[in-house]
């Protein structure tokens, strides 16, 4: 990942959900950006410019849906644990933002990330290479579902970093959209929806739409989540735009994003003190939202009638 950062993961294989803990090593300015009717966003007063307090302390990804927000409070309890927070003289109080996909309709739907699951997702939070595929909030996410979850496919968890100017910028993505997945650099679809239940070729889900098909009703678990964190020091407003202008990553490998049952949010950490121009920050967090969405889908694993992409 990048210099300053720390994630986890906590996983659930038998009822297929879980939770991701991004941990700054110093408390970080953040930042959200929602743009999806369906968000679940937990955090969103001490984020805005206007809130007393100036950081955040990490930010969790969950699935679960909304009864996945309980896994903030266990990341909370960690952090507490250890001095962690903002200052208010008896104690400290975490300031952990949150938010999550909807998961239910895979593996067990009673099974969700509770305060437990937080916990541990917060406690096996290290820095270096992110763990990608069906793990922590990845673990029940699923693609393609414009004629619903029959004729899905698997979503995942990916990460990609780049680094421009001394400033290094990175994103870790939840990809659990409505729409398909394409690949920015080759215009190929590579995870979506398919012609058939048991069918292997996909329909291209923007191009249906344009011809008419009718629009995914909620029934299907939609969602794209992630958090872009850069070493530029940023203030508040600063990293709001430059979570605005990652969103462009969403809109280059998803296809398409941001339809009415998408709840797609985006969390901007920044965890350094480069100076750096911020539309060149802006630009390079929309790289690597892109490249780890691509990644999410591309390291995920199959189930039974849940193809993944590596199976096309």
């Amino acid at each position: 990942m990048i210099p300053g950062l720390r994630v986890g993961h906590a996983t659930d294989l038998i009822g297929l959900t879980g939770c991701t803990a991004i941990l700054p090593d110093r408390p970080a300015v953040g930042a959200v950006e929602i743009s999806g009717r369906a968000a679940g966003v937990y955090g969103i007063e001490f984020l805005d410019p206007r809130h007393l307090a100036p950081t955040t302390h990490g930010v969790v990804l969950s699935g679960g849906s909304a009864f996945g927000l309980e896994s903030v409070w266990g990341v909370m309890e960690y952090l507490e644990e250890r001095g962690v927070g903002f200052p208010v003289g008896v104690t400290v109080v975490p300031l952990v933002a949150g938010a999550i996909v909807f998961d239910l309709g895979v593996g067990d739907h009673r099974a969700r990330p509770d305060r437990a699951m937080g916990y541990q997702a917060a406690a096996a939070a290290r820095p270096g290479p992110v763990a990608e595929g069906n793990v922590g909030a990845g673990t029940g996410a699923t693609v393609g579902k414009l004629h619903g979850h029959a004729r899905a496919m698997r979503g995942g968890l990916g990460s990609a970093v780049t680094r421009h100017a001394g400033v290094t910028v990175g994103a870790v993505m939840v990809v659990n959209a409505v729409g398909d997945v394409r690949d920015p650099e080759t215009g190929r679809l590579i995870a979506g929806a398919r012609d058939a239940e048991d069918g292997r070729r996909l329909i291209d889900t923007a191009a249906a739409l344009r011809a008419g098909a009718p629009a995914a009703a909620f029934r299907p678990p939609n969602t794209t989540i992630g958090v872009v964190a850069a070493t530029a020091a940023l203030t508040k407003e600063e990293a709001r735009r430059v979570a605005r202008m990652a969103t462009a990553g969403f809109a280059r490998a998803l296809s398409p994003p941001h339809l009415d049952t998408d709840g797609d949010a985006l969390f901007c950490l920044s965890v350094g003190e480069a100076r750096a121009d911020l539309e060149a920050v802006g630009q390079a967090a929309a790289e690597v939202v892109a490249q780890a969405i691509v990644r999410a889908v591309r390291a995920a694993r199959s189930l039974p009638g849940l193809p993944a992409a590596r199976d096309l």
